[in-house]
């Protein structure tokens, strides 16, 4: 039988375009390979953003070219944040990968099967390949903010949203599957719908799929302060299955930093914002990303981050040190010119400072008793996450896989929590 691999890396988005793909090929006849080598086509989704990144996306494509000249028939596939606009480029660049297509261009896919003879009949009533209890849903597709660091709006294009009733139609079927969480995913989740007829927003979507029967649990991210409502802060402190968690990127705690990154907000307006969510949800997580040495920061503006960090008390730091990323604005007029070091400095004190709030934080849970929907096994260990989005470790002899449990937290750390399930583990919804 025919088979294909999947090499996918980046954020959730690619690995939910990504499992869309290999539903559609499953569904084409065709099936997984265990290696990259062993496969009849090959997809590389890649990413971008970081230069690291992108390295291991060329080392990949690279890769792919040797094995094809042992193996002239082995299609090559990229897509993901590495095909831009210059696809013509790419083909001359690149001319032994048989087709670029850009993140979600699923037509072009389409297109360029049925023209090698792949049946694409049943790809459109495919879904994606699902490892239940929790899937992601890709809702928006690009981003129209172009903050200065940023790729993603070049590559991915601007914003398109899914229309509301073919997300909620896709929900309904993979819960059907035995999928009990989802996660919906866009570059700004806060702007969806804007584009749509009617203008619907996220809350008016999370409010129909707060309705289907058999899905426990709804998340979403990534949002962008700026465009975060009220009325979905409070839609969200009102529905049942959305989850008490948000991923809240600041980058940076200064407010001339901020405008060079062209997030468009200030200091002030995230504080009111993030006091604004924990004034209807007491109990939410949050979680954020920093930025360290964009061009021009000073040892001063980088401080004022850090004291933003220890005021609002994030439950995740995702930390980062700058790296320009060619065709941003960054890139264009900024100057890499906070050094090496002094990065590396920046990124430590940012990860000791979380390290100590996370370990704070997660030692008040002890001995609270939590709601883990269980994902899988490891090291002898069950586990899954909690409503706020913590992981959570517990032993239990019986099978807990995708059942609804409850742990009482006996041990802490800033990474994970752990425990002992109470009860027989039957916490299952209707």
């Amino acid at each position: 039988m025919a088979c294909y691999f999947i090499w996918t890396i980046g954020c959730q988005m690619n690995k939910a375009e990504s499992r869309q793909i290999a539903g559609y090929l499953s569904s084409a006849g065709y099936e997984a390979a265990g290696a990259l080598e062993e496969a009849d086509i090959v997809v590389l989704n890649t990413c971008v953003v970081r230069q690291s990144a992108e390295e291991k996306a060329l080392g990949t494509i690279g890769l792919a070219k040797g094995l094809k000249e042992k193996r002239p028939g082995m299609a090559i596939l990229v897509t993901g944040c590495f095909v831009g606009s210059d696809i013509a480029g790419l083909q001359r660049r690149f001319p032994w990968v048989d087709l670029f297509f850009r993140p979600g261009d699923y037509s072009t896919l389409e297109n360029w099967a049925q023209s090698h003879g792949i049946s694409v009949d049943g790809w459109k009533r495919s879904v994606p390949l699902l490892s239940p209890p929790t899937a992601f849903i890709p809702i928006i597709q690009g981003c129209n903010n172009f903050c200065s660091y940023c790729i993603v709006p070049y590559r991915r294009g601007r914003e398109v949203s899914r229309p509301v009733e073919e997300v909620v139609g896709e929900v309904r079927q993979i819960v059907e599957h035995g999928v009990r969480e989802v996660t919906l995913l866009g570059q700004n989740v806060d702007s969806y719908g804007h584009d749509l007829p009617g203008s619907p927003d996220l809350a008016d979507l999370l409010v129909k799929l707060n309705a289907i029967d058999g899905l426990w649990r709804i998340r979403f991210l990534t949002n962008h302060p700026k465009d975060m409502s009220v009325k979905l802060i409070q839609t969200m402190a009102t529905l049942d299955k959305v989850c008490e968690h948000l991923d809240l990127a600041v980058q940076a705690g200064d407010d001339q930093v901020l405008q060079a990154m062209r997030r468009g907000y200030t200091v002030e307006q995230f504080h009111h914002l993030v006091h604004t969510i924990r004034r209807y949800m007491p109990g939410i997580s949050l979680s954020t990303d920093v930025i360290v040495g964009f061009p021009g920061e000073t040892e001063e503006q980088f401080e004022h981050t850090l004291s933003l960090l220890e005021e609002l008390r994030f439950d995740v730091v995702h930390v980062a040190a700058y790296s320009p990323r060619p065709g941003t604005i960054a890139w264009r007029e900024g100057k890499d010119d906070v050094s090496r070091e002094a990065k590396r400095a920046r990124f430590d004190k940012v990860e000791q400072l979380q390290q100590r709030v996370a370990s704070e934080i997660n030692a008040k849970i002890r001995g609270d008793l939590v709601e883990v929907l269980v994902e899988g096994r490891k090291k002898g260990k069950w586990y899954g996450r909690n409503r706020n989005d913590k992981l959570v470790f517990f032993k239990h002899n019986v099978s807990q896989l995708e059942h609804l449990v409850k742990v009482r937290i006996d041990r802490t750390s800033p990474w994970a929590l752990q425990g002992e399930m109470i009860g027989n583990g039957d916490g299952n919804r209707d």
